[in-house]
């Protein structure tokens, strides 16, 4: 994980404040939501790039694994996520929605540092990375129209469309430029590809800040609401954390084996997640906000994940 990456949710956090302010300059949040979509894409070009699908297959080496990974991360949250935003967050739709989308979406990169810390099977956990990506990016339109029409926000269906434009045009170019380079395969992998993997934070930073500049006066309208997402997401952890270990004690999966499920069902990709919102949802700032908040609790969270799952190991009998 690059260096920078250890400081994301920091960074990001950063980047809503300062958007914030610069949105009390009038030009600038006037200005500002005109420079959310390049920057978006720019960031999800360089993710495309990185994407490893030769790996897929050695994901399915493990079937028991893959697929309680899969029904756990694709069936059984979505409809917690649902479930809980239902009973608390009905009265904040925008909210709903943006808890939704980030529960739905599997990390792709620092879950592999705490299953790491726990001590987990991190080349199995890795071998699942391709697949948890490929799958959110087709299913995240589907969950704008299937959870979204829960939440009373309009004009879902031009934002699940916005959604899989913003998501397959930079696949489109990545894959392009991919095949265009094969020939030039080390200033494709040393020279391109490091470049758009070490800017990626950078753009995504831009297009948060942009779309919080953009937003700022409605933000300070509501800015009591975001107090509503603290229970659910604790909740959400400690649920999952309790279905992923009984998961791995049913399946009979080893402390290895269960501690790389119990990250890869905890661990959530919010910079994808948002990096849709803030191109479907430009007006709805609570959206993405939802998406920011979240890490600031998730990555102390996986950190004690990681420090419970060594201790239980140690003091008790759950493995084999």
């Amino acid at each position: 994980m690059d260096r920078l990456e250890k400081y994301q949710t920091g960074i990001l956090f950063i980047a809503v404040i300062v958007g914030v302010c610069l949105g009390q300059i009038a030009p600038i949040a006037q200005s500002a939501e005109m420079l959310i979509l390049p920057f978006l894409l720019l960031m999800l070009y360089g993710l495309f790039l990185n994407i490893p699908l030769k790996q897929i297959k050695q994901s399915f080496q493990h079937k028991r694994f893959f697929w309680a990974s899969l029904l756990l991360n694709f069936v059984w949250t979505p409809l917690l996520a649902w479930g809980l935003g239902a009973v608390f967050l009905n009265d904040h739709p925008a909210l709903w929605l943006g808890f939704i989308l980030l529960l739905v979406t599997p990390c792709t990169d620092w879950y592999l540092v705490f299953t790491a810390m726990a001590k987990g099977n991190v080349p199995l956990a890795a071998s699942l990375l391709p697949v948890n990506l490929l799958l959110q990016l087709l299913l995240l339109p589907l969950y704008l129209l299937l959870f979204g029409g829960t939440t009373e926000l309009p004009s879902l269906q031009s934002a699940a469309q916005g959604a899989m434009g913003v998501l397959v045009i930079p696949f489109a170019l990545a894959y392009g430029t991919r095949g265009v380079l094969k020939k030039r395969k080390r200033f494709l992998e040393q020279k391109l590809v490091p470049f758009f993997s070490s800017a990626q934070l950078l753009f995504l930073t831009l297009a948060v800040m942009a779309l919080f500049a953009s937003q700022s006066q409605s933000l300070f309208q509501h800015a009591s609401h975001l107090l509503s997402l603290l229970l659910p997401i604790f909740l959400f952890f400690i649920i999952n954390f309790c279905i992923a270990l009984a998961t791995g004690k049913w399946l009979s999966f080893s402390y290895k084996d269960t501690a790389s499920l119990q990250l890869t069902v905890l661990a959530r990709n919010s910079p994808l997640a948002l990096a849709v919102v803030v191109a479907a949802f430009p007006g709805e700032p609570f959206i993405a906000l939802a998406l920011v908040i979240g890490p600031l609790l998730e990555l102390p969270i996986l950190a004690l994940v990681a420090y419970a799952l060594l201790y239980i190991k140690k003091r008790t009998h759950v493995f084999i």
